[in-house]
C-alpha cells in the first residue's frame, strides 16, 4: 500500500443495467473494494462522459489510472471484424471502455483490466476473441457454475504460468505458476499488434497480456478483485497497479 498523503484517484467503468424498469448503471462493490483495500480512491465513470467530448476528456485529466472491471456482458463482435450478436451486450460500456482505453494508453497512464476489462484492451488493440472457449477444440470450460455459491464460483480453478520476463512475471509472487479462478466464456483468440502475452493456462488460453512500451497497462483473464486481500496475487496486482497510479500523480507538473 502506498504511503503517500495524497492517494490516487482511480476510474473505473461503469456497465448499464436494468433495476427494475428503470435503465441503471451498476458497478460491483468488490472492485472499489480493492482499490481502497489497496490504497487508490475509486471514482465511477458512467456512460454519460460520452454525451460530450469535453466531459470524457475532463474527468480523465482528474485521474491517476484507469480499471476495467468485469462483467456479465460480452463486447460487440462487430468490434473484431465477426458478424451476429451478443445475447449479452453492453454498447454503451463498449464505447466507453474503449475511448477511455485510448485517452490512458496515449497518456500513458496506468490501466488495470479484469475478464471483460481484458478483452477490451485485447480489442481496442486490434486484436480478436473466441466467443465461446468451451466450444473450440482443445480449450476447457473456463465458465463458472451459477448455480454453486459465490465462494465456490471464485474457488482456484485452474494454473496459471507467466511467461518470462514480462510485467505480470516481475511481481513478487506471480513469476513462478499459480493458481486463479475461472468465469469466463470468451477468451482472446489474436492479441492486439502492440499486445504481449503475459501468462497462459495449461490449455493455451491467454490469461494475461500488457501493452508494449507503457510503463503499466496490464490485464487479466481471471478475478483478483475477489477478496483480494486474501489472495497474494491478487493483492501484488494490485498493489503494483496503484503504486504505478502513485508513480503517474507524482510525474504531473
Amino acid at each position: 500500500m502506498m504511503t503517500d498523503s495524497v492517494k490516487p484517484l482511480i476510474g473505473i467503468v461503469m456497465c448499464q443495467n436494468m433495476t427494475g424498469p428503470h435503465p441503471a448503471q451498476t458497478l460491483h462493490n468488490k472492485y472499489p473494494d480493492a482499490v481502497v483495500a489497496a490504497g487508490g480512491v475509486p471514482l465511477p465513470l458512467p456512460h454519460q462522459l460520452l454525451d460530450a467530448p469535453e466531459l470524457l476528456a475532463q474527468s480523465m485529466a482528474l485521474l491517476d489510472g484507469l480499471l476495467l472491471p468485469g462483467s456479465p456482458s460480452n463486447i460487440e463482435p462487430w468490434h473484431y471484424g465477426e458478424a451476429g450478436s451478443e445475447a449479452h451486450s453492453d454498447p454503451a460500456r463498449d464505447r466507453l471502455a474503449f475511448a477511455a482505453i485510448t485517452w490512458a494508453t496515449s497518456r500513458q497512464m496506468p490501466l488495470f483490466g479484469i475478464c471483460r476489462g481484458l478483452q477490451e484492451l485485447v480489442v481496442a488493440n486490434g486484436g480478436a476473441l473466441h466467443r465461446q472457449l468451451h466450444q473450440v477444440k482443445g480449450f476447457q470450460d473456463h465458465r463458472e457454475d451459477p448455480a454453486r455459491p459465490l465462494s465456490q464460483q471464485y474457488a482456484a480453478a485452474h494454473l496459471v504460468t507467466p511467461e518470462p520476463g514480462g510485467l505480470l512475471s516481475q511481481l513478487p509472487d506471480c513469476h513462478a505458476p499459480f493458481t486463479v479462478n475461472s468465469l469466463h466464456a470468451q477468451g482472446v483468440r489474436t492479441p492486439g499488434p502492440q499486445l504481449r502475452i503475459e501468462a497462459r493456462a495449461a490449455d493455451g488460453v491467454i490469461e494475461a497480456v500488457s501493452l508494449r512500451h507503457h510503463p503499466f497497462a496490464l490485464a487479466v483473464q481471471w478475478h483478483p478483485e475477489w477478496q483480494s486481500e486474501q489472495n497474494p496475487v491478487s493483492r501484488q496486482l494490485f498493489a503494483a497497479f496503484i503504486q504505478a497510479a502513485s508513480d503517474y500523480h507524482r510525474s504531473r507538473p
